[in-house]
């Protein structure tokens, strides 16, 4: 999943790129107000982590900005100051959760997973596509109760698609959502990570609809 961390300390911003990035995350990372409004209302990302005390403009007013732009993506609001007045704020305008500074990398990344969770329509961890289950706590994947083994990138790409299930995603949405800006990848690669996917899961789950995109399917 592709996500923002709009955080002003450096250590604080390194941490959490670093702790995202090895929990599976496309992890960007920018340190001003008015940078952070901008990339969220231009850029694709799944979630923000947006701290409220930042330089330039703060982030009540870019939370506000986004939602009255129709801008949807999951936001978890981060402070390390704020009282429970800003809080019932923040919720208002449209936050999906709070973190306090300072919280643990294990606590940031549940909650990062629960808000996924929770925007695509999962309560529990386990994701199901026929009989294919992904657990976003452990990031394990089995088919029929035999674990396999996956790359970043297929577990990445087989994630994305069990999130939006039903739905067929278009190509170049995939590749938004598993590349960083500045990685380069070749036109045909998501569909080299499909073949070797599938192969790997030995279930056809993931449907390819030519000219259209990939869905995945539970038959």
């Amino acid at each position: 999943m592709r996500t923002l961390v709009v955080e002003d300390d450096a250590f604080i911003a390194a941490t959490m790129e670093a702790s995202l990035a090895a929990a599976g995350f496309i992890v960007d990372v920018c340190r001003q107000g008015d940078e952070a409004w901008f990339l969220g209302s231009t850029e694709d990302f799944d979630l923000i982590f947006l701290d409220l005390g930042l330089p330039q403009l703060d982030g009540l007013t870019i939370l506000r900005r986004w939602r009255t732009q129709g801008r949807n993506m999951a936001v978890i609001a981060v402070t390390a100051t704020a009282g429970w007045s800003t809080r019932v704020e923040t919720i208002n305008l449209g936050a999906d959760d709070f973190l306090t500074k300072p919280f643990q990398m294990e606590e940031l990344i549940a909650r990062a997973r629960a808000v996924l969770r929770r925007k695509h329509g999962y309560s529990a961890p386990y994701l199901t596509a026929g009989n294919v289950v992904l657990d976003t706590s452990t990031m394990r994947v089995a088919v029929d109760g035999r674990l396999v083994h996956l790359s970043s990138l297929e577990y990445r790409l087989l994630s994305y698609l069990m999130h939006h299930k039903g739905r067929v995603v278009p190509g170049t949405e995939l590749g938004n959502h598993l590349y960083r800006n500045d990685e380069l990848h070749e036109a045909n690669a998501i569909e080299a990570v499909v073949l070797r996917l599938r192969k790997k899961l030995g279930v056809k789950i993931i449907e390819t609809r030519r000219g259209l995109g990939y869905c995945a399917r539970d038959k």
